[in-house]
């Protein structure tokens, strides 16, 4: 029977916890999972979709501007002013409905990302081995953890091997926890609780089993996270929010100074009020929020499409932002698949012997999947020995090197495999190819020159040992005074057409540099064979030797950083960060920390659970094309929602700024409440294709970052110059041809959504308009919007929004108006971006 668990869980042993959780060591049955899952407080009933779907319809009305509106109308109303209401509601919404059906669809689509991306654990039910998502894992189930596994839960430990976890994100601790079973007192502070496994930690080295004590907010990092819950903004997310809020301020103290004239003027209380609120709603950036969503999103379903998971949405435009993609070599320079060269012995003479313990090694190994003893295992032997498993010592990113313990025939061995130094300085003998054992000292010249001339020649060689041990079990100390056996010698060749890609990367002005853990001759080799020409390269040691200072300004000019440490990796990514902006790719334990420090953090569907976690974004496939389809991608996301932007700042505010100061001078308003909305709704229909539309490839080829001062100089340009065309508008119908008020209000309302229209395809593109192609659904609907607009005073119900139809003479006039702003925004536009772009 399930009891709530208590908060000192690791001062009794696990059989006192299986009977009081009702598990054993063979875990719960999926029957009893799933009853105490439903009655977990934990536990988040899923609402149903029509549900979401109503809250999400309901949420497009929530704004203060948009309430105020609808009660105003329902004032009207009251009052007994009904001419307006039912157009006017109809009008809110159907912008609402339109808002609504492309952020379903966006909500969707992010819903199936996030369970692309959902963490797994491996867990005991039924007495069977399975993977279940790991917010259905319940108290009293049984864990099978490995190395790069991250925690779901805060656990006690049944059983394990050699198990390491990283506890940084708790205790502050960098280097990793050793772990066991036991049992230890109440008052035990949390760094020496080494029975423990908590949520959030990971597994850096060995295996364990263990019990879930704690879920949810129960768990140590649930409660710090609750405590602690802040959502760290991305720059593009900011400057969004701000430049918001910077519309939003002067659209209401716009609306207020409107409102409070009108009413110093003896207009109608209710008109007034009708026509400040609809001005605010015409004004305010009320589609900004909708418009980058279904931006980012779509950016996200093309980015899908090509191989890459979005994990956070405005991730995207970081993507975009970046000018220097690090990368391990494997996978990315390389095929990724590695193949055995050779087994030779420490004079490099090929070796039987030293195959047979290479393959030995692999064969028996229990840690995470690696490619290495991937292609170990596929050696054939010609030994008819088939020896037995008694002992492992698990690798980790301090020893460099992973041991087995195995009985065959009457022999039973140690033998350890790993780095070349890491083997080297353990070993005190080396068995020669006649079979005679001798100190390696004599021979060490030698076995370093055949180590060093392997790296020249572009393959990676590791080392093997071994000894002969009388002990029943094996500990790290029991790694020395061993016999050196050989080399395994690997390589991975560099993939086809690899120099093209990275000249792609050049295209878009993304710098490339490799950080890799092999030593420097083959990092050197793999340098000229892509076609790097006096490749520079800087070795780990030579990144310890110099101060963070030095480091910022050497980093500048390295290809290639070899023979790395995993730390190393987050040093060298925060000091190009001082120059760069820079993206990391990583698939292992290795290289967490730097896809943390990283201003983008890449990972593969295949790495490790802590791996994936620390990324922004998933590659399903291994690739540099995947990578630079992604920075596209991200460009192209930044482009669209900048369009948005520039037309709110542009035509639509300089329009409704207009409008708003010809109501002071006219005797009657320039365009009704109910014009002003149905400008809004019809001009919204292309808007809400910009993120489908087409991008220059100008405006790809470069990093671009979100820059407020410069969409504020857009803005007085743009803004300046639709206000100048509004008052030529404005002059020549009231002064000049002495239009009535019917009149007035219908020539405003064609040209107001004209320029509307037509700016969008003016600013869309750096070029002249008519040298871009724009996406097919924006140019549809904007034709349609113009076809509209042109038509609606001709309409039999025209009256009712109050528009009448246009002499020949009036509506001449305001098409010719509209096509010098066409072409003169058009000289600004190109003006504008290129003096942009030299300074």
């Amino acid at each position: 029977m399930q009891t709530q668990p208590t908060d000192t869980f690791w001062q009794f042993d696990t059989n006192y916890w299986f009977q009081k959780l009702g598990s054993s060591d063979k875990g719960l049955s999926q029957v009893a999972a799933n009853k105490i899952l439903s009655q977990s407080k934990h536990y988040k009933k899923k609402k149903s979709v029509f549900a979401k779907e109503v809250i999400l319809f309901i949420s497009q009305f929530k704004s203060p501007l948009m309430l105020l509106l609808i009660g105003a109308v329902v004032l009207s109303a009251f009052l007994g002013d009904t001419s307006d209401v039912f157009i006017i509601l109809f009008i809110v919404l159907s912008t609402g409905l339109l808002s609504f059906f492309q952020e379903r669809n966006a909500g969707r689509f992010v819903e199936k990302l996030q369970s692309m991306i959902a963490l797994k654990s491996k867990v005991i039910r039924d007495g069977i081995e399975k993977e279940i998502i790991s917010s259905d894992i319940v108290s009293g189930d049984v864990l099978l953890l490995k190395a790069g596994d991250m925690l779901p839960a805060d656990c006690l430990i049944i059983e394990s091997n050699e198990l390491h976890a990283n506890e940084a994100s708790l205790t502050g601790e960098s280097y990793p926890t050793a772990k066991a079973a036991g049992i230890l007192a109440e008052n035990t502070e949390l760094a020496k609780r080494t029975n423990c496994l908590w949520e959030g930690t990971n597994i850096v080295s060995g295996s364990a089993k263990v019990l879930v004590i704690n879920i949810g907010k129960e768990t140590i990092f649930g409660n710090i996270a609750k405590s602690a819950a802040t959502v760290v903004e991305t720059t593009f997310e900011k400057g969004i929010k701000d430049f918001g809020f910077f519309l939003m301020k002067i659209t209401l103290v716009l609306s207020l100074f409107i409102l409070v004239v009108n009413l110093l003027n003896h207009k109608s209380v209710i008109e007034s009020a009708l026509f400040a609120l609809a001005l605010a709603v015409g004004m305010a950036p009320e589609l900004l929020p909708a418009i980058t969503t279904i931006a980012m999103s779509a950016g996200a379903k093309r980015m899908l499409d090509k191989k890459v998971i979005v994990k956070k949405l405005a991730s995207i435009q970081n993507l975009g932002e970046i000018n220097l993609l690090c990368t391990d070599k494997t996978g990315t320079i390389t095929e990724g698949s590695i193949k055995v060269a050779g087994t030779l012995d420490g004079l490099g003479i090929e070796s039987e012997f030293v195959k047979e313990l290479a393959y030995w090694n692999a064969q028996f190994e229990t840690g995470y999947a690696n490619p290495l003893d991937d292609a170990l295992k596929q050696l054939a032997l010609e030994t008819k020995i088939k020896p037995t498993k008694f002992g492992e010592i698990p690798y980790d990113f301090i020893r460099k090197r992973l041991s087995i313990a195995v009985n065959a025939d009457a022999d039973r061995l140690l033998i350890t495999k790993g780095a070349y130094a890491n083997i080297i300085s353990i070993c005190s003998s080396i068995k020669l190819s006649n079979g005679n054992i001798e100190s390696i000292e004599s021979h060490k010249v030698a076995i370093d020159k055949k180590f060093e001339q392997f790296g020249i020649d572009g393959l990676r060689a590791i080392g093997v040992c071994y000894k002969n041990i009388t002990s029943n079990s094996i500990v790290k100390e029991d790694e020395t005074e061993m016999i050196f056996a050989g080399f395994i010698l690997l390589e991975d060749p560099i993939k086809a057409g690899i120099t093209e890609t990275i000249e792609e990367l050049q295209k878009l002005q993304v710098h490339l540099k490799i950080i890799s853990g092999d030593n420097k001759n083959v990092a050197k080799s793999i340098a000229l064979k892509i076609g790097i020409k006096n490749p520079v390269v800087m070795t780990g040691q030579e990144i310890f030797n110099v101060s963070p200072e030095a480091l910022k300004h050497l980093v500048r000019k390295v290809h290639i950083f070899a023979e790395v440490e995993p730390q190393q990796k987050e040093h060298i990514i925060q000091a190009l960060r001082k120059m760069y902006s820079v993206a990391y790719m990583g698939d292992g334990i290795n290289d967490v920390s730097a896809i943390s420090a990283a201003d983008v953090g890449i990972s593969v569907e295949n790495a490790v659970d802590v791996a994936r976690e620390a990324a922004d974004f998933v590659l399903m496939e291994k690739d540099l094309m995947v990578i630079i389809d992604g920075i596209k991608e991200g460009r192209k996301t930044f482009a669209n929602t900048l369009k948005y932007i520039f037309i709110n700042t542009g035509s639509t505010f300089g329009n409704m700024f207009s409008v708003a100061i010809a109501s002071l001078l006219l005797p009657f308003l320039p365009m009704l409440p109910k014009q002003i909305l149905l400008t809004n709704f019809i001009t919204d229909f292309p808007y809400l294709t910009i993120a489908s539309d087409n991008v220059d490839q100008e405006q790809l080829n470069r990093p671009r970052k979100w820059d407020l001062k410069f969409i504020r100089n857009y803005m007085v340009i743009f803004g300046l110059h639709s206000s100048i065309f509004d008052v030529i508008t404005f002059l020549t119908l009231f002064y000049v041809l002495k239009v009535k008020e019917t009149t007035f209000q219908t020539a405003w309302f064609v040209e107001s959504i004209l320029t509307e229209l037509f700016i969008l395809f003016i600013i869309r593109t750096h070029k002249n308009f008519f040298k871009s192609k724009p996406g097919k659904y924006l140019f549809i609907l904007s034709i349609f919007g113009l076809a509209v607009t042109l038509l609606l005073p001709y309409m039999p119900f025209a009256t009712q929004v109050g528009l009448s139809p246009l002499p020949l003479l009036t509506l001449g006039i305001i098409l010719a108006i509209v096509s010098v702003y066409i072409i003169t925004a058009d000289l600004l536009k190109v003006w504008f971006f290129k003096t942009y772009r030299s300074n």
